[in-house]
């Protein structure tokens, strides 16, 4: 069903969910955890893209760019290898966002002061003022994509969803 994946339609979703039962259906699989991980990468990718077109955009930001700036902005400055790991990106996809910030000035590099080989980076005043502006308008999208659920179903998402997160981090 062309679309099915990334349908926001509940009956093409319902489809597609049986549709990979019949393809698949032979198989041992787990088909509950399939279906749960395939959601959560529908909703993630929904809301990256939403966040990107509706918020971002006027920034001239991506998704990877912002969360680089909201990670130091609310921890501080940080080696680069571990603002990849914060960020969730690569060190080559984290090497070419902080090249197109620090241009745009709101990073700043530097050596760090004991090994040569390592760098620091932190939030220029403008990068922080970059995602204090971009925050009420980000959070407003926010609330506006959770807007069908109550107060104590986001607190149940955000429970679960740390859930799978922990459980993948144990695996590490």
């Amino acid at each position: 069903m062309p679309g099915a994946f990334s349908s926001d339609d509940e009956a093409e979703l319902r489809q597609a969910e049986r549709d990979a039962r019949a393809a698949f259906g032979s198989q041992p699989f787990d088909f509950a955890a399939l279906f749960a991980v395939s959601n959560i990468f529908r909703a993630a990718t929904a809301v990256r893209n939403h966040m990107e077109r509706e918020v971002l955009a006027e920034h001239a930001l991506s998704w990877s760019a912002f969360v680089v700036l909201y990670v130091l902005r609310v921890w501080g400055a940080k080696e680069s290898h571990e603002l990849a790991a914060a960020a969730g990106v690569t060190g080559g996809t984290l090497t070419g966002v902080l090249g197109t910030l620090e241009r745009r000035g709101t990073v700043r590099r530097k050596v760090h002061p004991t090994d040569g080989r390592r760098v620091i980076v932190s939030a220029t005043a403008k990068g922080r003022r970059t995602v204090d502006e971009i925050m009420p308008v980000f959070n407003h999208h926010e609330a506006m994509v959770t807007a069908d659920l109550t107060d104590d179903d986001r607190r149940e998402l955000a429970r679960l969803l740390r859930t799978v997160l922990r459980t993948l981090d144990n695996e590490g």
